[in-house]
């Protein structure tokens, strides 16, 4: 952190005076009531926070640095959403019996429109100015089978200067005409796709087959060559979402151990893995996942809108898994991270092996931020506020609405204060968010 001296150099710096959250290494929330965030390029030119901590402590160390004044405003880290669909923006309310049958009547027919990069694009706007209206500032995204979908989203990503991972999706059996693909073609596109966009600016791939259940084990066999090929790029797909969607796995892979372990099979487990749900797992299970480095995408407005279960956080720490919070639009309910963490506080009342699990609000907070970074393999880039951290970060008003101002002026705690904004909050709570220190809101 720079010290006191007239010598700081402050071209392209930029100081905000806010309440300040982030995070310590041990995942406890820090807190600054009456903070300064001063962000500007490194070494390399990436805007990242400089240096952060309490005002009166830092302001002197950058004479003449005109400060932004957000007093009454909260900055903390940009969210992160571990997984998302972007084709399915206008599927979110969709009536369904369960996962199935959602896929069946909603899912596959809208996604069959992205073979047109038009219509791609279109929606990737749409998505993505959502992203931004919510505070989301890094996502793991699902596109289409269609290549066009995934240039549409990572051109207009790209755009925006976001951080920002996805890949075409694998499914070639078990799918209706418009989104199954071909073998071969597939893993052709995908690493076409790999070689075109992995690594440009802030864009990451991630090979993607759907689920199991519609994909080959040709396909499967390719996507694991794929991923020891490329050993940066990201893996995701879905697991042990829905009983039925176990039971179809488990006569389509007689061979293998469980659902999950049919990825393992296919050499699809490993550091960067991210596997959305991860809810009817076993100890055997979790305990692949922990050894493997692989990552769950804990859904909890799509699970209770399909009906799927709760996951088990309780298990899944005994077990030393990692996992972040997802929305999983459009299975999801909504884009807020607000609502994800709300509906997480719930599941953890509900769901576990030992019943009654009572999340704090930290603990809710950092799943869905410095969490879902460390499950990412990002921890140390994204996610934080700390020195070094790329400057995503979003401004967030406690006094959106009246009754939220009234009940936040009465928090005691950060405790309180944190939990007031996940139980009472929604996009209005956002009243700016930055990405790499570009505003976007």
């Amino acid at each position: 952190m720079p010290g006191r001296a007239t010598g700081v150099k402050l071209a392209g710096m930029r100081a905000y005076r806010a309440a300040i959250l982030r995070f310590a290494d041990d995942h406890s929330p820090l807190y600054e009531a009456d903070g300064l965030l001063v962000v500007g390029p490194d070494a390399q030119g990436r805007r990242v926070v400089r240096a952060v901590g309490d005002h009166a402590a830092l302001v002197g160390n950058y004479p003449g640095l005109a400060v932004e004044d957000l007093r009454g405003k909260l900055i903390a880290p940009g969210f992160i959403d571990l997984h998302v669909h972007y084709p399915q923006t206008d599927v979110i309310g969709a009536p369904a019996a369960g996962l199935l049958p959602w896929l069946e009547n909603y899912t596959f027919p809208h996604e069959t429109r992205f073979a047109d990069p038009a219509h791609a694009a279109e929606v990737a706007e749409v998505f993505l100015d959502e992203l931004a209206r919510h505070g989301v500032t890094t996502a793991l995204a699902f596109s289409t089978s269609h290549p066009a979908s995934v240039d549409a989203i990572f051109e207009k990503a790209r755009a925006r200067g976001l951080r920002f991972i996805t890949g075409k999706v694998l499914q070639d059996r078990h799918s209706p005409d418009g989104v199954r693909d071909e073998t071969e073609q597939s893993l052709i596109d995908t690493e076409a796709l790999i070689q075109r966009w992995h690594g440009v600016d802030r864009l990451g791939y991630a090979i993607t087959p759907r689920f199991a259940p519609t994909s080959t084990p040709a396909q499967l066999r390719g996507a694991g060559e794929l991923a020891a090929k490329y050993p940066d790029v990201w893996i995701q797909s879905h697991v042990a979402e829905n009983r039925d969607e176990v039971r179809w796995a488990a006569e389509l892979f007689p061979e293998s151990r469980s659902y999950l372990g049919v990825y393992g099979d296919f050499g699809l487990l490993r550091e960067r893995a991210v596997y959305a749900h991860c809810i009817h797992l076993d100890q055997a299970d979790r305990e692949l996942m922990a050894s493997t480095g692989t990552v769950a995408a804990v859904s909890p407005t799509s699970n209770l809108f399909l009906g799927s279960g709760f996951f088990d956080y309780a298990a899944a720490d005994a077990a030393g898994m990692r996992y972040g919070l997802a929305s999983d639009v459009g299975g999801g309910t909504s884009f807020s991270p607000f609502h994800t963490m709300l509906a997480a506080y719930c599941v953890g009342r509900e769901g576990q092996t030992k019943p009654g699990l009572s999340l704090t609000p930290g603990q809710l907070w950092w799943q869905h931020t410095a969490g879902a970074a460390r499950a990412l393999g990002l921890e140390g880039v994204v996610g934080n506020l700390q020195p070094g951290h790329e400057a995503d970060f979003v401004v967030l008003n406690p006094q959106a609405t009246p009754l939220l101002a009234r009940k936040t002026a009465q928090a005691d705690s950060l405790d309180e204060l944190l939990f007031a904004l996940i139980v009472l909050g929604d996009d209005r709570v956002v009243e700016r968010t930055t990405i790499a220190a570009a505003q976007h809101r």
